[in-house]
C-alpha cells in the first residue's frame, strides 16, 4: 500500500515558500541594519557605559563630561551673544521619533536662541539601515553650510526612505542636487574615512553619556526625561531665567 507522502517531484508547499521568503528579507534587513553600526564602529575601542554628567562620581571629571557633550567641531545651530544655557540633541535621520520632534525643536530655536545654544550630534542607531548612510550625506551637505537643510530634508522625507534595506545613498545624492551642493565634494566627503570618524565620536560620546535611544537631549549636562511639549518649553524657560 502507498501512503500519502510528498515525493521529490511533487510541487513545493506554496506557504512553505512564502515563510521561507519572509525569513530571507527579515535577514536582510537585520543584515543591513547592522552593518553600518558595524562600520562605524570597526577597529574602534568601545565607549565605556558611563552614568550621565549629572549622578556622575568623583572619578569622573566635570571636563571630561562637558567635552563629551559638545566637541569643537559639533554642530551649533545658534550662537546667542550671552549663552545661559545648552541644550543637546543626539538624533536618528531615520528615527521617527526625531522626525516627529523636529518642528517642535524648531519652534524652540526660534523662542530661545538668543540664549540657548542647540547643538545636534548623530547617533544613527543599528536597527536602522540607513541611518548611518543619512548621517553621512548630512556631515557631507555640513562642509558646505547646508547642515539643517539636508537635515530638515532628511525628515521632510523620511517617509521615502525608512526602513528599506538597500542603500539610499543615490537618494541622498538626489537631496544634495537639489541644494545645489557641489557633487564633487560631496561625493568626496561622503567616502572620506574622516567622515565616518566623526560620526564615530558622536556615538561615543553618546553611549559614553548614557544615550540609548534617540532622540536624547541634555540641558545644561543634565540628561532629560521628557513628558510633553510643555515640560519642554518649561525646562528650557526655567534654564533660562
Amino acid at each position: 500500500m502507498v501512503t500519502a507522502s510528498t515525493s521529490r517531484g511533487s510541487a513545493p508547499d506554496p506557504a512553505k515558500r512564502v515563510r521561507r521568503v519572509i525569513w530571507i528579507l527579515l535577514g536582510v534587513m537585520v543584515v543591513a541594519g547592522g552593518a553600518w553600526y558595524a562600520m562605524l564602529t570597526l577597529n574602534k575601542p568601545a565607549a565605556p557605559a558611563v552614568p550621565p554628567p549629572a549622578a556622575a562620581g568623583p572619578g569622573a571629571p566635570a571636563s571630561q563630561a562637558a567635552e563629551q557633550l559638545v566637541r569643537a567641531d559639533s554642530h551649533r545651530l545658534t550662537a546667542p551673544a550671552v549663552e545661559k544655557a545648552q541644550l543637546v540633541e543626539f538624533l536618528d535621520f531615520e528615527c521617527e521619533a526625531c522626525r516627529s520632534i523636529h518642528p517642535f525643536a524648531e519652534e524652540l530655536k526660534q523662542e530661545f536662541g538668543d540664549s540657548i545654544t542647540f547643538v545636534n550630534r548623530y547617533f544613527p542607531l543599528p536597527s536602522h539601515p540607513n541611518s548611518g548612510t543619512a548621517a553621512l550625506a548630512v556631515e557631507a551637505a555640513a562642509q558646505q553650510g547646508k547642515f539643517e537643510a539636508m537635515a530638515a530634508k532628511m525628515f521632510e522625507t523620511q517617509d521615502q526612505w525608512h526602513g528599506k534595506p538597500e542603500s539610499q545613498a543615490p537618494l541622498f545624492r538626489t537631496f544634495a542636487a537639489d541644494l545645489g551642493l557641489d557633487l564633487a565634494a560631496f561625493d568626496a566627503v561622503v567616502l572620506d574615512e574622516k567622515t565616518k570618524d566623526r560620526i564615530r565620536a558622536d556615538v561615543a560620546d553618546g553611549t559614553a553619556l548614557g544615550v540609548r535611544s534617540t532622540p536624547t537631549f541634555f540641558l545644561n549636562g543634565e540628561k532629560l526625561t521628557l513628558t510633553t511639549k510643555q515640560d519642554f518649553r518649561q525646562k528650557l524657560a526655567a534654564a533660562v531665567k
